[in-house]
């Protein structure tokens, strides 16, 4: 169908909910076309787009055809009595909307349906999923984008988000549905009632929260002043209850929660882009924590997958420490923890992204720890804790984490988990503060001992169709040959679409330099932007950052 022929479709038969603003499309070419020139992207993150009417956004009809679409796949690969899928849920606008929506969908199609009855974290979901032994899991969110962003994460039955097969069988399944006509849609409260929909209990919650508690590194004569004065804000997101419980049952009593960010609300209405990565997001904390004179400052996203920190620094301030720095911190103590009281496995692994920072593999190596690296995105690291399960060495396991904030420290879950993050970063705080050892000064040990690396992202955002086009020619010309940046000469480049090492093809580039600097690029598979990755060794921070300044100014010509 043509753009026109889809929009009229979607006029005459779309929720009374989307109609006004469809019939505001009429004079509107631009925003026609944008609405509905393609289908939102499906793929291995699910689905991710503004909220909105028509097939490039996140509406109730295009959720139900996801829906449908899975639950086709369900059946397909699962026998009757094993059809079952777990749904959560975040504080976005109109989550718990489509959640409904979808659960209404799969109970319509015969497969066993368990929701949360609250908004719940995305670690929670990848916890039910292998709690109750469903056939898939779905969570509504998207993440740390903006407010006019909602999104769709599905997972396998090992918790982890789908495999790139099963995300490519999916997507077929979708594609031959009409969205309104071959949709089965159920009522929730008709299923709720029958029983083919059901809440989530309370037990499985709190079996989550001991797992996450059973991550600790303290040994049972260990002691900790855990009086620590800690700032924490959900940014309005779903972390508040898990996150507090977790500290709070672990001993950690000081704790202020940033009351502006409180609670849960889908208009981020005090950080607009509500991702604990970028200051702006940390301000209300920061300035809560110089109230409190508090200690750490933590933060989480909306779906409390990923956690940020700043630190009290010797002049009173708060240094914002990176995912990065945070990620290399958790590995040292988690593995000088376990050295100390005799828990390291045998043949131990730590597992990273191809873009986060490789001074990480030095320090796994000084503790004998090997390193596995895949591909940017959490779901890699957790298909290798179920490789690792397959052959018997899920023990093995004792850390990953990627730049982006985020961490798993167990196998309970296949997902970064920002609850665990949360109390591993505070119970180390703790550790070290006992000891007069701030994780600053503990930061710049590890700078000494092992060389100091910079990683700094940036990040070029390119809006709809036209912008998508642009960011296909862009990587068309690094392809063609990045010879130089920042005036120095690419030594080795590494394309990742062709499957390097083993890994699936991906649309991702890594130039490696003479100086061993590197610079990878690769476009974002959540949101319209291009992503560089630039990684800088020097002798000090000072000269790191001049050569980055440097190569990032190179860019320029790229994205002009």
């Amino acid at each position: 169908m043509t753009i026109r022929e889809k929009y009229e479709q979607w006029l005459r038969c779309a929720d009374e909910s989307l109609q006004e603003e469809l019939r505001g499309m009429e004079q509107d070419g631009a925003a026609m076309e944008d609405a509905f020139y393609r289908d939102l992207a499906f793929g291995t993150g699910g689905l991710r787009g503004v909220i909105g009417a028509g097939t490039n956004r996140m509406n109730v009809h295009i959720v139900a055809k996801a829906s449908q679409g899975l639950a086709d796949y369900i059946r397909a690969h699962f026998p009757e009595e094993e059809r079952s899928i777990a749904v959560s849920y975040d504080s976005r606008i109109l989550s718990d909307v489509f959640a409904r929506v979808a659960s209404g969908v799969f109970a319509e199609n015969g497969i066993r349906t368990y929701i949360y009855p609250q908004l719940m974290p995305t670690p929670c979901l990848s916890y039910a999923v292998r709690a109750l032994h469903c056939a898939g899991g779905i969570m509504v969110t998207a993440s740390h984008n903006p407010s006019k962003y909602n999104g769709y994460k599905v997972y396998g039955p090992d918790g982890c988000q789908i495999t790139t097969e099963a995300a490519a069988e999916i997507l077929a399944a979708i594609e031959r549905l009409d969205v309104f006509a071959d949709v089965r849609r159920g009522d929730f409260d008709r299923h709720l009632a029958s029983g083919m929909i059901s809440w989530i209990g309370e037990e499985v919650y709190t079996a989550f929260v001991e797992e996450v508690k059973r991550q600790s590194m303290l040994g049972a004569d260990d002691q900790l002043d855990r009086n620590v004065a800690i700032v924490y804000t959900p940014l309005n997101g779903t972390g508040l209850k898990p996150v507090t419980r977790t500290l709070r049952e672990a001993g950690f009593t000081n704790i202020t929660v940033v009351p502006e960010q409180e609670l849960p609300d889908g208009h981020f209405p005090t950080c607009p882009y509500p991702n604990p990565e970028i200051r702006e997001a940390m301000e209300l904390g920061i300035r809560t924590a110089k109230e409190k004179n508090a200690d750490l400052l933590l933060a989480t996203d909306p779906d409390c997958d990923r956690v940020g920190i700043a630190v009290r620094n010797e002049s009173g301030d708060y240094t914002l420490l990176t995912g990065n720095e945070t990620g290399m911190l958790l590995l040292d103590y988690i593995c000088s923890r376990r050295l100390a009281l005799g828990t390291m496995p045998e043949d131990p692994v730590l597992v990273k992204t191809i873009v986060t920072i490789d001074m990480a593999e030095k320090i796994a190596a000084h503790y004998g720890v090997r390193t596995v690296n895949v591909l940017t995105g959490f779901k890699y690291i957790g298909e290798t804790i179920g490789r690792l399960e397959a052959q018997g060495k899920e023990s093995s396991y004792i850390f990953g984490f990627e730049e982006s904030y985020g961490y798993l420290s167990g196998t309970y879950v296949r997902d970064k988990d920002a609850v665990d993050g949360a109390f591993l970063i505070c119970e180390m705080f703790a550790w070290y503060r006992q000891k007069s050892i701030s994780l600053t000064e503990k930061l710049r040990e590890l700078y000494d001992t092992y060389g100091y690396t910079l990683n700094t992202l940036h990040s070029f955002t390119f809006e709809g169709s036209s912008g998508f086009q642009k960011m296909q020619r862009i990587m068309g010309s690094f392809r063609k040959g990045l010879q130089a940046l920042g005036g120095m000469q690419v030594a080795k480049v590494l394309d990742y679409a062709t499957g390097l090492n083993g890994l699936p093809k991906s649309d991702v580039m890594k130039f490696l330099f003479a100086d061993g600097c590197s610079a990878v690029v690769r476009p974002s598979g959540t949101e319209p932007k291009l992503k560089v990755y630039i990684s800088v060794t020097a002798k000090n921070r000072e000269a790191a950052q001049r050569k980055e300044q440097l190569m990032a100014g190179s860019l320029n010509s790229f994205f002009s």
